[in-house]
């Protein structure tokens, strides 16, 4: 049986069983088509079927037969959507854009063809890329893309790079992810997961005693949730894996099992870490190192942060006693939200002679290369793990995940490379989640309306594990009143959280800056005018009085609102903590008479490849084409992970100096080279051809003033000052159906000197998205009696899609890092802490109702505004 693809005759299976997503990719090597979901609902794997675009994921492959089929690579590179999405930036990751390029190419044609070279609104184009969803949210850059596509403005070469250096291989399919360097030969692994909620497992069988089974098991053989690893099995293909581990057969011993935080809390209920080697032992969601604090029961805390706080607690007693007006006290809830980044988590892992080499989906190349070593007792040099492209991650892949351990382990058993790929159900229960929050806020207001008293009180639910930071947060915000914060955990037999972009920020903004919003109403205050007063950040001030000289917030509505469809302005402050990497390293080496960037750090889609080659190139008068980034791999010199904020300015100040540094050393070859501004271009190739091999590496310089802290664990530390962010949010509000719809926002960010000011635009843009998505959808629901996770695929889990997002405007205050090298900090997690709060202070001003619960379901709207 034949189809053409790309214009070829190729033979296509005679069978249903195998999807043609999965023939394209692992049988054709058209890795370009992507596999997220495999239910159809997120575009990724989007091919031409007779010039229409089909979800190939639930697609038979034996259907393709006698058909003509396009994927990504058959368009080209030059189709003038793929020129459009490489010049407005239209993609982070990338895992997603091949899916958008090809459903955008018709969209393309087929309106060009109706209504000539003209532009299309935004809801035409949301309309017509509906099926098609981008977890980082490079929305605004989509809708740009395709607008000027549709007017004809990428018809011909564009006159300039992309923003974005490794934006052509992403629009083309080129770029490989983890999952697509599978070699001929490799086996697939799947795991085989718990379904009782605490039990220990006595024994595992395999139907066949052929079948390669190892165990994941912790040393106590205890499972504590449903869907917790229990052992994996491989085979030789796909379907033949995932019969096998159908078969296997777990003996468990069952345990009394608690899945509600209600529950967990009351004197009788089962323990979920009984011991105090289990309670010390428990997974950690935050991503500082979680400090010895008290349990009681399920309860871990309070862990407590005090500035005058008998103080402050006395202030507030005795405001409630008296009934102040000026006391503003409420209780606020945020569900669980999840990572789920598009690309799931993936190791392909291949025991050789020389050692192991892992492709895997991380966060942390060099840091997962040294957990490899230790873990499996070999030297560093020995663990060879290559990350090329990360399709997404939001703090979910720093670890040596359950995919890894069990490519590695099956890989040793049968003795040939085995991918482990998480399927959607498995990445939406068991891959990570920020937890869900219930959170206490006090807030006291003098007679002149300065901040007398602050007490935050928080709750984390983040099942077997603990780490809430929330209340922890709120100690750093508006000056230096007395202020008492804890923060407590409440364990459960549910999935384990991990550090989600921002970790407990914006939990702490929807609870802190709502209850400052209503003080603000208390006082008859402008909501801007109050926070200025009472936020000593310089940097964040200069945001307030931007804020407040656009047009979003000066014509904002005034007074009540009535009908049917109400629009409302919010607005809500965040900072985060600068973080860096003090073992930053960048090597710069001339090979073939190219300059290349060498360094083990790794791009999830935030630009770290374009931050690299225009620092180099900017260092040495270059244009940045001029520079090869290779990064990605361990072996290159140390790169710092990409969490905390933290890449960016690491990274780029090495980048600098590895730029110092060779020119220096090209200078003592050539005098002619100058020791400081542009290098002539001849003047270069001379003498790069005369210093062939030459190498330098780039270090991460010290602060002007030093660090605030040491290094607290490898190469983590943290610095002086705090970034800064003010949203500014627009929505409207329908009051019978209890829909929110966002309609505008103004997002401005002070993280100093921006490296590479698109993709920065990019990366803040798309927070917005996500804390939309925080907002007014995604809730991860269980079963109460059990604690199985209920929303596992992404019909019912949703995430945001083009359709509902707003317009998105990003201003930068560029001061107040001096003292940092470079002078720029991170801004990944800052432009994601307010969001939310913005959007339910926006809410407020339209209806007059106050929401505390996120999601902010259309069922709880039309209750509270009745």
């Amino acid at each position: 049986m034949d189809a053409h693809v790309n214009g070829s005759p190729v033979s296509v299976p005679d069978s249903p069983a195998t999807s043609a997503a999965a023939h394209l990719r692992d049988g054709l090597g058209l890795t370009g088509t992507k596999i997220a979901c495999g239910t159809g609902v997120c575009g990724a794997c989007t091919v031409l079927v007779d010039g229409s675009p089909t979800v190939s994921c639930l697609l038979p492959a034996d259907r393709l037969a006698g058909r003509r089929v396009t994927t990504v690579e058959g368009l080209g590179g030059d189709h003038p959507v793929q020129r459009a999405f490489a010049a407005h930036d239209g993609l982070q990751c990338g895992f997603c854009t091949p899916g958008f390029v090809v459903e955008a190419s018709v969209f393309v044609d087929t309106w060009r063809a109706e209504h000539g070279d003209t532009r299309p609104g935004r809801e035409e184009i949301a309309d017509a890329l509906a099926g098609h969803l981008c977890r980082c949210g490079a929305y605004e850059g989509i809708f740009a893309a395709v607008a000027a596509a549709c007017a004809g403005e990428f018809d011909g070469e564009p006159d300039r790079d992309p923003p974005r250096v490794d934006a052509l291989d992403k629009v083309t399919g080129r770029a490989r992810y983890s999952g697509d360097h599978a070699p001929p030969g490799t086996w697939e692994g799947v795991i085989v997961r718990s379904v009782l909620p605490h039990a220990r497992v006595r024994a595992v069988h395999a139907a066949d005693t052929a079948t390669p089974l190892i165990d994941l098991l912790p040393p106590d053989r205890t499972v504590r949730y449903v869907g917790q690893p229990i052992a994996a099995v491989a085979a030789p293909s796909p379907a033949q894996a995932r019969a096998a581990a159908a078969a296997v057969t777990v003996d468990y011993d069952p345990r009394p099992a608690v899945a509600e935080v209600d529950a967990a809390r009351a004197p009788d209920a089962p323990l979920v870490h009984p011991t105090r080697a289990e309670r010390s032992g428990a997974p950690s969601y935050g991503e500082a190192p979680t400090p010895p604090v008290p349990w009681a029961g399920n309860v871990r805390g309070p862990g407590t942060l005090s500035w005058r706080g008998p103080t402050a607690v006395r202030r507030l007693r005795a405001a409630a006693e008296a009934g102040d007006p000026l006391l503003v006290a409420g209780e606020y809830t945020t569900a669980t939200q999840l990572h789920t980044p598009l690309e799931p988590h993936v190791c392909v892992a291949h025991w050789r002679e020389d050692g192991l080499r892992l492709f895997a989906s991380t966060q942390s190349v060099s840091k997962l290369a040294d957990r490899v070593a230790a873990h499996w007792g070999l030297d560093r040099d020995r663990v060879h793990v290559v990350t090329e492209h990360v399709g997404g991650g939001f703090g979910a892949k720093n670890g040596v995940s359950a995919d890894m351990r069990a490519a590695v382990e099956l890989s040793r058993l049968v003795k040939a490379p085995v991918r482990v790929s998480f399927t959607r159900a498995e990445e939406l229960t068991d891959a990570g989640h920020r937890p869900g929050t219930r959170t206490r806020v006090a807030l006291l207001a003098d007679r002149d309306g300065g901040l007398a008293a602050m007490s935050v009180d928080s709750h984390g639910d983040g099942g077997v594990s603990v780490g809430s930071t929330t209340a922890t947060l709120a100690f750093f915000m508006y000056g230096r009143a007395p202020r008492r914060v804890r923060d407590f955990d409440v364990v459960t037999n549910r999935p384990p959280g991990l550090p989600m972009r921002g970790p407990g920020g914006p939990p702490m903004a929807w609870a802190l800056e709502q209850a400052v919003d209503e003080m603000a109403h208390r006082l008859g205050e402008d909501p801007l005018d109050l926070r200025l007063r009472w936020d000593g950040n310089p940097k964040r001030r200069a945001l307030y009085e931007r804020a407040a000289r656009t047009s979003l917030w000066r014509e904002r509505p005034q007074g009540p609102r009535t009908g049917r469809f109400r629009r409302g302005v919010g607005v809500a402050a965040s900072n985060w903590l600068y973080l860096f990497g003090p073992k930053a390293r960048v090597e710069l080496l001339v090979r073939g008479g190219e300059l290349v960037v060498r360094a083990a750090t790794q791009d999830l889609g935030t630009g770290i490849r374009t931050v690299l080659a225009t620092t180099v190139a900017d260092g040495l008068g270059l244009p940045a084409g001029g520079v090869r980034v290779e990064i990605g791999d361990s072996s290159s010199v140390h790169g710092t992970g990409s969490y905390g904020s933290r890449t960016t300015p690491s990274m780029g100040p090495a980048a600098a100096d590895a730029a110092d540094r060779l020119r220096a050393a090209l200078r003592e070859r050539d005098p002619a080279v100058p020791a400081q501004g542009p290098i002539d271009e001849h003047v270069l190739k001379e003498a790069l051809a005369a210093a062939e091999g030459l190498s330098v590496v780039g270090e991460r310089g010290r602060d002007r003033w030093g660090a605030l802290t040491p290094e607290i664990s490898d190469d983590l530390a943290i610095g002086r000052g705090l970034s800064g962010a003010v949203h500014v949010m627009e929505v409207e509000v329908d009051t019978l159906l209890g829909r929110v719809r966002p309609t505008r926002c103004w997002a401005g960010i002070a993280a100093g000197r921006i490296y590479s000011e698109r993709t920065a635009r990019n990366q803040c843009e798309g927070a917005v998205v996500q804390g939309v998505g925080y907002a007014l959808f995604e809730e991860r629901r269980h079963d109460p009696h059990t604690g199985a996770i209920l929303t596992d695929d992404l019909e019912d889990y949703r995430i945001p899609g083009m359709g509902d997002v707003p317009e998105t405007e990003v201003y930068f205050h560029q001061e107040g890092f001096e003292h940092v090298p470079g002078g720029g900090v991170g801004l990944g997690e800052v432009s994601v802490v307010g969001v939310a709060a913005a959007l339910g202070n926006a809410v407020f001003d339209a209806t007059g109702w106050r929401p505390r619960e996120l999601p902010l379901r259309p069922d709880r709207l039309i209750e509270g505004i009745r």
